[in-house]
């Protein structure tokens, strides 16, 4: 022991509760320990003297001493008593306890409390979706729950009809045009990537990638077995005059470049397709936030070219027009590899529920999902436009990229601030945003990433006073 035993007279408080009274004892000393009143080589009161303390009976006390000698807390001593253990405060403050607690149905056992939700979530993915209008909603999901499943289970659901509404969205919406047997419908963009490169013949390959970027791209590849080289952007994307020699494919945001918002003019558009054809390299098109534009119009999809189906690999979303929580994307390829991805994917389990698929068919064929998009693009562009005047009014020469389009913006900080710990200050009142930091892979690049989809505009001068606040400290 680190120092000689001394008596120590406590004032213990035992919670109420459901929790048998041994337990309640033992974890009420627990806590004596965790915040240093008994320390290591500190003397508890007898048995006796405890329970006459707190007016019980003897027996759930000895009970408890029991519990803590077992758990290793006590140490027994002739003729000394019960003695704290050396390490026992440091075991008490990493949350060790006697027994397994019981879960209430508010907290699983053994879990942290949940922290409360920020007031204000400007992290980027997020759009908001209470703007669905909830009775087109329902309709879509009772047109779809009319129809009996099918029975074929060696294959997944052929989603034929939201295959075809979808091919006429994407003709409309993004000037793709794609025949229905051409899409394949799959459960997210981020799961999906890791069934390209087997069928696309990339593993081992070297797949360009823009930096910074779509981190879960990169992991996903890197993953599989393929060479990822980072390619830096700047103002206008990617350029396809830095393509590493020898790549095999570039995965590319056009639209709006993920995360700095950049779009790729038709100049570097067309670059890309002549490197494509020159080379016989495969464009992996994300066509990330390619609904929302506000100053201009929005630019057809890159695989909208002339000749572009024969080396685009298109991959479209409903997360942020729509809601993330569907998992619901889609994927147009060369018609040639359009068999060989659709086993593997299919292989891995990478389907969409057939209810899914037939409720965002309903919600498109009803005119619902072009209403919704002209509803939230209002909505988001009054919001955009209230953050970049915040930001204007408490960040003076604040530097905001991506303000064009997309649902965030990045505010650029100087190379030598941490936006890691910029983000862990927000957290504490309130904000929650994203470094820009985590999205580069081989470049250095700091920033915050703020999500505006959710920000009322009547609140985006108190949030954004919350980030000035902190960046100001920096």
């Amino acid at each position: 022991m680190p120092r000689s035993t001394r008596p120590v007279e406590l004032a213990l408080d035992v919670p109420d509760g459901p929790a048998p009274l041994r337990h309640r004892i033992a974890d009420a000393l627990v806590a004596e320990m965790r915040t240093g009143r008994l320390r290591p080589g500190d003397t508890l009161p007898s048995t006796r003297s405890l329970a006459s303390t707190l007016a019980l009976s003897r027996g759930p006390v000895v009970a408890a001493y029991d519990d803590l000698a077992g758990a290793g807390f006590v140490v027994s001593r002739a003729g000394s008593g019960a003695v704290v253990a050396e390490g026992a405060d440091r075991a008490a403050a990493a949350g060790a306890g006697t027994h397994v607690r019981r879960s209430d149905g508010r907290e699983a056992p053994g879990s942290r409390p949940r922290a409360s939700p920020p007031r204000w979530d400007l992290r980027p993915g997020r759009p908001d979706t209470s703007l669905v209008d909830p009775a087109a909603w329902r309709r879509a999901w009772r047109a779809a729950g009319s129809v009996v499943p099918g029975r074929d289970a060696g294959a997944g659901p052929t989603h034929d009809r939201l295959r075809t509404v979808l091919a006429e969205h994407l003709r409309r919406s993004r000037g793709v045009a794609v025949a229905p047997d051409e899409l394949l419908v799959v459960p997210g963009v981020g799961a999906s990537l890791r069934g390209l490169p087997g069928p696309l013949d990339l593993v081992a390959a070297t797949v360009a990638m823009e930096d910074p970027g779509y981190v879960e791209a990169w992991t996903a590849f890197t993953a599989e077995g393929v060479r990822v080289a980072s390619v830096p952007v700047d103002g206008d994307g990617l350029d396809p005059a830095t393509l590493p020699e020898g790549a095999a494919a570039a995965y590319v945001t056009p639209s709006h470049q993920y995360p700095l918002g950049a779009r790729m003019p038709v100049t570097r558009r067309v670059q890309l397709l002549e490197w494509a054809r020159d080379t016989g390299g495969i464009i992996l098109e994300d066509d990330y936030d390619g609904e929302f534009r506000y100053d201009v119009s929005p630019l057809p999809a890159l695989r909208s070219l002339s000749g572009a189906e024969e080396h685009v690999v298109y991959v479209g979303t409903a997360s942020k027009l729509v809601a993330p929580s569907l998992r619901l994307a889609w994927i147009a390829p060369p018609r040639p590899l359009r068999d060989r991805l659709r086993v593997e994917l299919e292989s891995r389990g990478l389907v969409v529920n057939e209810a899914t698929g037939l409720a965002m068919a309903e919600f498109i064929a009803s005119g619902a999902l072009s209403a919704h998009h002209a509803r939230v693009a209002r909505t988001y562009a009054a919001r955009r436009a209230a953050l970049v005047a915040a930001v204007s009014d408490h960040v003076p020469g604040a530097v905001l990229e991506g303000v064009d389009a997309g649902l965030h913006v990045v505010l650029r900080l100087p190379d030598e601030v941490d936006d890691l710990e910029l983000v862990t200050a927000l957290e504490a009142r309130g904000v929650a945003v994203s470094p820009l930091s985590a999205y580069g892979i081989e470049v250095t690049v700091r920033g915050l990433v703020l999500c505006y989809a959710g920000l009322p505009e009547s609140q985006a001068g108190t949030a954004v006073r919350q980030i000035a606040e902190v960046v100001r400290s920096a």
